[in-house]
């Protein structure tokens, strides 16, 4: 899909929106509306029909289709709005030169490669800011989350895959597949915007030679690759090559946000949303806390914050409906903190159970001085070694960029196993931290399953494995993260088939923490399709006067 025919496809509503968001990052605001994108005073106590928490797929979703609906929403987003030029003038820097916009109030940054040939030259000290990018950290996984008005969709790769129709059965026994696949994973596709890289550019451009190199070695090896779909726009990324508009994805941005090309959630579902002209946004406001009034109505605490991270006000928000998009990791630790705390003891049991890591390890190979895998690279990966039907070991692996502007020979992958291993929350009293229960042990039961695939390409191409990228100890895989965090609420477990949280009415959770620790592939797509199968079947039972 060209980026014409992606502006002819904007309806006036995401116009609109788009302009509200516009006027309010020009203007400072931190409280955007259709009606009035302006820093009006707070009431002391604001309510609203409906608060959704968080700004991501999930949220998003409910966020549009509340408005849709007619009903009255704010949106409480801890980031800030991304939309406003730094001193370069860019909204976003690149991965490669990064400054105090990339990363979540830190003092050096934190990129999932720590090392190049042994050097510490990839990660940089930055001065702490409201940054794009967090890495959230417990004993033995960290875990990589978007920061800003769009969640994970202004930091994530773009690739929007919909996982195979009878792994989603799988997982999700319940839920009527026919159903997801014929009307919600399409809906989900076509408002997300995605399309898929022109073949014949593919094959010719230099920007995916390292692609092309790694698809021969894992053909060499028997294996077989697949393109994979994306959100960035391939017509804008074929005139950067061509010169003719401003880079972006083959300018090394991706991890810290893209300036160009990439449609993030900020350019569709919440755009839309805020062009209803019954959603208000909130930015740099987070959630501390859940309760329930007498009424039944719901209680949060909230702190909002500057961009030194100074909390300027702690107020209260009430709600007669209260859907929580926060992810897998934010809407998990609210609801077991409200559990074990007592504010809303009548939370199933299940709540903080079932958490995954879609079996994420990253590692790199040392391709033979031949097998140049281009100086330029483009940072949207478009293609994937698909070994998923490999019952004995199914294996996922995204052929990752590496773009560093010089020749390096090596080759970057995401490999997503199939790891059977879940991990609960629990709460500290003592502290009032919510922790995670992840091992070194669970994370070793991925490494042995990439392993074996990659041992196989190796084998296959005499290469062997680059140990200079994850720091000291010449560690091959990098298996102490994730990008994409899954479970915390499972659907049918916490919740009902639809996201209703057992225990109480009118409360709701639309986010990755429904998916039971893993989907197979990137999981937005997978997420926002849940998202609008909950919303459509809410909005008929639940809301109806």
């Amino acid at each position: 899909m060209t980026a014409k025919l992606m502006q002819r496809q904007l309806t006036r509503r995401q116009i609109l929106g788009m302009a509200a968001l516009q006027t309010a990052a020009t203007l400072g605001f931190t409280r955007i509306g259709l009606q009035s994108a302006q820093a009006a005073e707070p009431e002391a106590v604001e309510s609203a029909p409906a608060i959704v928490v968080g700004s991501g797929y999930g949220a998003a979703v409910a966020a549009l289709r509340l408005g849709q609906a007619g009903i009255r929403t704010l949106v409480l987003e801890m980031g800030r709005l991304w939309n406003t030029n730094g001193p370069d003038g860019k909204v976003f820097c690149s991965t490669g030169a990064p400054d105090q916009r990339s990363m979540w109030f830190r003092t050096r940054t934190e990129a999932p490669l720590a090392t190049f040939l042994w050097l510490d030259v990839v990660n940089k000290d930055i001065s702490p800011y409201p940054g794009a990018l967090d890495r959230v950290h417990y004993d033995h996984m960290s875990v990589y989350v978007g920061r800003g008005v769009g969640g994970g969709s202004l930091v994530n790769g773009g690739m929007a895959v919909t996982p195979l129709q009878s792994y989603f059965a799988e997982q999700f026994p319940t839920v009527d597949t026919a159903e997801m696949y014929g009307t919600y994973f399409p809906r989900a596709r076509s408002m997300l915007g995605v399309n898929t890289v022109d073949p014949a550019w593919f094959e010719s451009t230099e920007w995916y030679r390292f692609t092309r190199i790694s698809r021969q070695h894992a053909s060499k090896a028997g294996l077989k690759t697949t393109f994979v779909p994306s959100v960035y726009d391939f017509g804008y990324m074929q005139r950067e090559a061509a010169g003719t508009a401003t880079k972006s994805a083959l300018a090394g941005e991706v991890i810290y946000g893209n300036n160009h090309g990439k449609r993030s959630l900020d350019k569709t579902y919440l755009a839309s949303a805020l062009g209803t002209g019954n959603v208000t946004l909130h930015t740099l406001e987070r959630v501390k806390s859940i309760s329930r009034a007498a009424d039944g109505t719901y209680v949060l605490a909230v702190d909002r914050i500057d961009e030194t991270g100074t909390v300027v006000e702690t107020k209260e928000y009430g709600c007669r409906y209260l859907f929580l998009g926060g992810g897998s990791v934010g809407t998990t630790e609210l609801l077991v903190r409200a559990r074990e705390s007592g504010t809303l003891p009548a939370l199933d049991s299940s709540v903080g159970t079932g958490w995954g890591t879609n079996g994420n390890v990253m590692l790199g190979r040392a391709n033979h001085l031949w097998d140049t895998v281009g100086a330029n690279q483009s940072t949207m990966p478009v293609m994937g070694i698909d070994d998923w039907a490999n019952t004995a070991n199914p294996v996922f692996a995204e052929i990752a960029p590496l773009p560093t502007g010089l020749e390096h020979w090596v080759s970057l992958y995401l490999a997503i196993t199939k790891n059977p291993e879940r991990a609960s929350f629990s709460y500290d009293n003592a502290t009032g931290a919510v922790k995670l229960g992840w091992s070194a042990a669970q994370s070793a039961v991925s490494v042995g399953m990439a392993k074996k695939l990659f041992d196989r390409i190796n084998r296959a191409n005499t290469t062997i494995y680059r140990y200079d990228l994850f720091g000291s100890g010449n560690k091959v895989f990098a298996d102490d993260f994730t990008y994409h965090p899954l479970g915390g609420c499972v659907l049918g477990k916490a919740t009902d088939d639809y996201g209703r949280v057992k225990g109480y009415a009118r409360l709701y959770v639309t986010d990755g923490s429904l998916v039971p620790g893993s989907i197979g592939v990137n999981p937005f797509v997978t997420i926002t399709a849940l998202a609008e199968r909950t919303m459509a079947r809410v909005l008929v039972e639940d809301t109806a006067p």
